[in-house]
């Protein structure tokens, strides 16, 4: 399904007031602007307004905080004052200033400081430009961007650089985004989220309007809006019933006869109906009756009172305006009712076109075009985001009417002002796709393919550029599918990487960063600045849960206060140690998240291939590359279709039925029919892979592939078979399964394989830890009282017979194993173990828990084990998993559906600000974030019958020393394939290897 989102999600910068178009503000000057990026290349830093900075004294002075990407609090601070320049931070203890010459500034007074209490370098510049002296002061270990923030905030202007500074890949832009809104004052992050959504960075916006609504800001008004906008989050993440929930409870918050956010509110509900395909519930939600709005004035000005503070954003505006051409500050209540009754006949236009009524269509998008430039005569510059939109409108409608001409013409108006205003942004990038697409379709394939290429280079650049391509790029993959060029392979390879990934993968990548080569003081500094951050992540979600609630007890509201104590404590402790970390020039690379097609063929060795599927809405396409050659194809099946058969093979090996699982025949002609979809156009190049890398997207996520059929002739044995007396219909023998002849690794993008396969083995002395079969309890703990979401205390009644763990052990420990079981094996006693990172393979042969106990509960995926001491619930659960120091070359998950999912929230409150609501990114993914280079993971529960599992595990662990992972995988799996009593795939397919099945799993 296509969102709506893409072309309207930035409707609510209509409440927001006249704000400077980004291109405007880059000529006219930083000063107008609340927030702009130091530096034009390296790690991400920005400057955040900070109207509260105590050294400043007149209304004319200003000040930022800087804050960069991984950091979790301000680097550093620019200032720019007139008159005495301020003085230094009395935490600081200073050098005598010197002389330095700086980059496009010339000679400046420096000074080498420390902080007395922290120990911590600091670093301070300073210059004076006529009656305004300029500072910029901050952390040693982010120098580049002070001195960069300097020259900026002299030259008004955003100067050239790079930024080199310590990252350690633990936050997207969007979890960057709360940081930085938490710099700002509700004012300036409030202006900023709108222009973020005008310019198309929808993630970052949300991240902005979460911050703001647990702020206690008394504005019944401001309240009402940051709800109704986080409903406009969840209907643009498909969550449409949850979107109508917050729009009402916005109504409820906002003042009585509230116009304005009976409006924004009607606009939304809108939205949330065309988001969801249904165009008729969106004409009869704009046709909504609201209040009138009168004239009104900002409450401080009408009661006389102009603070310092207020002061000071005035005078902004004022020369903001000047720039503007003395447009009145600030948009009043009658205004923004009128830009939202234009939007809504907007919305009314875009109903109609997809209803497939353009003559409506282009009567209410004209309409709407009129009503936006009749409010305050057009001068509204910052309203050109809406006529962008309705001109986008206008272009589809002109082409559903057959007007070519003027639905090229519209669409460029449109683009031109996106270059204009929004230059570098998705919005303007949204915005060339679609005129890409148009030259597609309309027979201009070369010039469609060179203007799609720009976009995708220019993505690689832009912040949540990915979400808003994602649902745009299609006419790009089609075109390039089925060239054999060389370019276009390279080009395919390119676009496929700017989709959005697993969370998984971005825990490789920092994995990979953690494990590679350093000395011991730099890998300190790391583990811990990432323990700091998740710690942060935590702490933040649980405040976020408290201010949103207006009840709390009088322990609640302690509880709240104390968290944001620590909570600033946790960000000064992690911005230090990010400061110490960029002491090591290995952290102050900037890793990139993709990869050239070069590069990955560079990785693969002969015999090798890999496979990397890529889902746009329901198009599916494929790439399958090996050393020498890239093949790019669409598939013939839709996703739909690609879900449908996943399901049905996955209900023909293992389905729930009353609590127990329940195995049918396995459905041979599904299996073959999905391999053929899948891999037909290289199927002769298959056959001579022995070791497949494939990345699957979608619901392919949720399937080995090895259960995949490559010939027909088992299936025609088979068939004949069925048709004797008696004949068995579990007999699979003689199937020619894609996983028989091949070893298969399973991976979550190009970067993190790579990263996997480079990172150097594991430390531990000691080679096994096999830990199972937890104690049976037939009564919870008093300590673990449960509650509603609670697993019931059967769950601890049926333990994992410990035989396979022995077994292992008895192989591969070899005076160096151990296998914990009963009361060792309890969350509390592995939680207080020191020596977990001495073992090279862990092994959990116990029960999962990947679903949810009551469908009304949410979903948290964890490992059974005993109950221990303490507040232990025996569980090991996500976020304690995450919490484990491992150095483990493999680790080996022999419980039921362990490649399964981790929730968003769950992943939150683990601490890990990036990902979640994907298969394997759940305990995969905790286990990688612990330390496994390789998870051996499974797709349904393990069976017991026929000592299938034992003899699968006996069989891996009896590989060769140097033997592949995934070879010696084949093997015990084809030893089941060709038993009888085995050989249906619910016996020898569970298992997938996300990682490198490449590596072996005894060294020589």
């Amino acid at each position: 399904m296509t969102m709506f989102r893409k072309a309207l999600l930035a409707s609510t910068a209509a409440l927001s007031v006249a704000t400077a178009p980004a291109a405007m503000a880059d000529m006219e000057g930083l000063s107008t602007r609340d927030t702009f990026r130091v530096g034009d290349a390296g790690v991400l830093c920005s400057a955040q307004y900070a109207p509260t900075d105590a050294r400043l004294t007149g209304i004319f002075d200003r000040g930022y905080q800087l804050v960069c990407r991984d950091a979790a609090g301000a680097v550093g601070s620019l200032l720019a004052v007139r008159g005495n320049a301020p003085a230094v931070a009395t935490t600081l203890s200073c050098e005598a200033p010197g002389v330095e010459a700086l980059d496009a500034l010339g000679n400046v007074a420096s000074q080498a400081c420390k902080d007395v209490q922290g120990g911590l370098d600091y670093r301070r510049y300073q210059v004076s430009r006529g009656n305004v002296t300029y500072v910029a002061e901050g952390l040693a270990g982010y120098d580049s961007v002070l001195r960069l923030g300097l020259a900026s905030l002299v030259a008004d202007r955003a100067v050239p650089g790079k930024i080199e500074v310590a990252t350690t890949l633990v936050s997207d832009p969007t979890a960057f985004a709360r940081v930085q809104a938490g710099q700002l004052d509700a004012r300036g992050a409030r202006r900023e989220a709108y222009s973020r959504n005008t310019s198309g960075s929808f993630a970052q916006a949300a991240a902005f309007f979460e911050s703001l609504a647990t702020r206690q800001l008394g504005d019944a008004s401001a309240n009402a809006e940051f709800v109704a906008n986080q409903g406009l989050q969840q209907s643009n993440l498909g969550n449409f019933a949850a979107a109508e929930a917050l729009f009402a409870k916005s109504l409820r918050l906002a003042p009585q006869r509230d116009g304005v956010v009976q409006r924004m509110v009607r606009n939304f509900r809108a939205i949330n109906a065309l988001n969801a395909n249904r165009p008729e519930a969106a004409l009869n939600a704009v046709d909504v009756l609201v209040d009138p709005v009168l004239e009104g004035r900002d409450a401080d000005l009408a009661n006389g009172n102009i603070s310092t503070d207020l002061a000071r954003v005035i005078n902004r505006e004022v020369q903001l305006l000047k720039s503007l051409g003395g447009i009145e500050s600030g948009l009043t209540p009658e205004d923004r009712a009128a830009i939202l009754d234009g939007q809504a006949q907007q919305l009314r236009g875009s109903a109609y076109r997809q209803q497939g009524k353009p003559a409506e269509a282009l009567t209410a998008l004209n309409e709407a075009l009129t009503a936006i430039g009749k409010v305050r005569d057009g001068r509204v510059t910052s309203l050109n985001w809406l006529r962008a939109q309705t001109l986008s409108e206008l272009s589809a409608v002109a082409e559903a009417m057959g007007d070519a001409t003027k639905a090229e013409a519209s669409l460029s108006q449109a683009i031109g002002i996106y270059q204009s205003d929004y230059p570098a942004s998705p919005a303007l990038l949204a915005a060339q796709a679609k005129r890409a697409a148009f030259l597609s379709r309309t027979g201009r394939s070369e010039e469609a393919i060179a203007l799609f290429g720009a976009v995708v280079a220019q993505s690689e650049g832009v912040d949540d550029a990915a979400s808003a391509l994602r649902d745009l790029v299609r006419p790009y993959f089609d075109l390039l599918a089925g060239r054999e060029d060389s370019e276009s392979g390279v080009a395919f390879f390119r676009a496929s990487q700017i989709m959005q990934r697993p969370g998984v993968a971005q825990t490789q990548a920092v994995l990979a960063r953690e494990l590679s080569e350093g000395n011991d003081e730099a890998s300190t500094l790391f583990r811990l600045s990432l323990s700091r951050s998740r710690d942060i992540v935590r702490t933040a979600a649980d405040i976020a849960a408290l201010s949103g609630r207006s009840d709390l007890s009088e322990a609640e509201a302690t509880q709240l206060k104390q968290g944001r104590e620590a909570l600033d404590i946790l960000t000064r402790e992690q911005t230090a140690l990010q400061s110490k970390l960029a002491a090591f020039p290995k952290y102050r690379a900037a890793a990139p998240t993709t990869l050239t097609l070069d590069d990955l063929r560079g990785t693969l060795k002969a015999g090798e291939a890999y496979y990397k599927m890529t889902l746009v809405g329901e198009v599916a396409y494929a790439q399958f590359i090996t050393r020498d050659t890239a093949r790019s194809f669409r598939l013939p099946a839709t996703t739909s279709d690609l879900s449908q058969s996943v399901a049905t093979i996955r209900d023909s090996i293992v389905k729930m039925e009353n609590g127990a699982p329940v195995t049918e025949p396995f459905d041979l002609k599904t299996a073959r029919s999905l391999y053929s979809a899948l891999f037909a156009p290289v199927d002769k190049e298959l056959a001579a892979v022995k070791h497949l890398v494939f990345e699957p997207d979608g619901p392919l996520l949720q399937l080995p592939p090895q259960v995949l059929v490559t010939e027909d002739a088992g299936i025609a044995a088979y068939d004949k078979r069925m048709k004797r007396p008696g004949a068995d219909d579990f007999d699979f023998r003689g199937i020619a399964w894609l996983g028989r002849d091949r070893a298969v690794s399973i991976a979550v993008s190009p970067r993190s394989f790579t990263d996997v396969r480079a990172i150097a083995p594991s430390r531990g002395k000691r080679s096994y830890l096999g830990l199972g079969q937890n104690a049976t309890a037939t009564s919870r703990p008093v300590m673990a009282v449960a509650d509603e979401c609670d697993w019931p205390i059967d769950t601890w009644q049926n333990p994992i017979s410990s035989a396979e763990l022995k077994l292992a052990n008895s192989i591969i420990g070899k005076g160096s194993g151990t296998v914990l079981t009963d009361g060792a094996f309890a969350d509390s006693e592995l939680a207080g173990r020191t020596d977990l990172s001495d073992y090279r393979i862990l092994h959990f042969a116990t029960h999962g828990l990947v679903t949810a106990p009551r469908p009304e509960c949410p979903a948290r995926p964890a490992l059974v084990t005993s109950f221990g001491g303490g507040n232990s619930d025996g569980l090991l659960s996500f976020r304690e998993v995450f919490d484990m120091k491992l150095d483990a070359d493999l680790v080996i998950l022999s419980a039921c559906d362990t490649a399964g999912v981790a929730t968003a929230a769950a992943t939150r409150e683990a601490g890990i600000a990036t990902g979640g609501n994907y298969a394997l990114d759940g305990l995969v993914r905790a286990f990688v974030g612990a330390g496994a280079r390789s998870v051996v993971a499974s797709h349904w529960p393990v069976p017991d019958d026929f000592n299938a599992t034992q003899r699968l595990v006996g069989g891996l662990f009896g590989a060769k020393p140097g033997q592949a992972l995934g070879s010696a995988l084949v093997q015990t799996q084809t030893k089941l394939m060709d038993d009888v009593q085995t050989s249906h795939p619910f016996y020898w397919a569970a298992f997938v290897v996300l990682g490198d099945a490449d590596k072996p799993l005894v060294a020589r």
